[in-house]
């Protein structure tokens, strides 16, 4: 698992060098956050780069996680303390909307799609939102307290409140400008 690690962290460098490159080009602002596990292990990495047409698209890489969905969303606090992360607050819901991308009525601004975690244990996501930004407004993933990106232990169902039955929160990293 440590070569899975390694690797992972070597493939997150160079993309995150070459997401840069890019994003000095093609974007307005980036974040990123640390993805740790409850024991306080780096198990991953997330990038955040906000476009000129104020979409965000999300980039994580993850391991050492079971194989499967695991929900995945943006949370209202900036802070991880572990083992349960329940520290980080509720999804991000700036503008009161129900959960799940399914919901007729939602969704949070920090909902995202499931993130697949393949049978060696690492998963990686590469999604666009529109429900948030980097840059100021009522959707910025910069208020006042922060925010962070937590990765749950069971899948997302899109659409049952609070959190879509997403189980417990196994990994959380403090989003972070760059």
């Amino acid at each position: 698992m440590k070569t899975g690690l390694i690797l992972l962290m070597v493939i997150s460098t160079v993309l995150m060098f070459a997401t840069a490159g890019s994003a000095q080009e093609n974007t307005t602002d980036s974040a990123a956050a640390v993805m740790k596990d409850a024991n306080g292990s780096t198990v991953g990495f997330a990038t955040f780069t906000e476009d000129a047409f104020g979409m965000v698209r999300v980039q994580v890489f993850a391991s050492n996680l079971t194989p499967g969905l695991h929900g995945i969303h943006i949370h209202e606090k900036a802070n991880c303390t572990g083992p349960s992360f329940t520290s980080a607050g509720g999804h991000y819901n700036p503008l009161g909307k129900e959960h799940g991308l399914d919901n007729l009525k939602g969704p949070h601004a920090g909902d995202l799609p499931n993130l697949f975690v393949e049978q060696d244990g690492t998963g990686y996501m590469d999604v666009t939102t529109n429900l948030v930004t980097l840059s100021p407004g009522k959707t910025t993933l910069f208020p006042e307290n922060g925010t962070s990106l937590v990765i749950h232990a069971d899948p997302d169902d899109q659409i049952t409140n609070p959190s879509g039955n997403s189980g417990a929160r196994i990994v959380c990293g403090v989003i972070e400008k760059r």
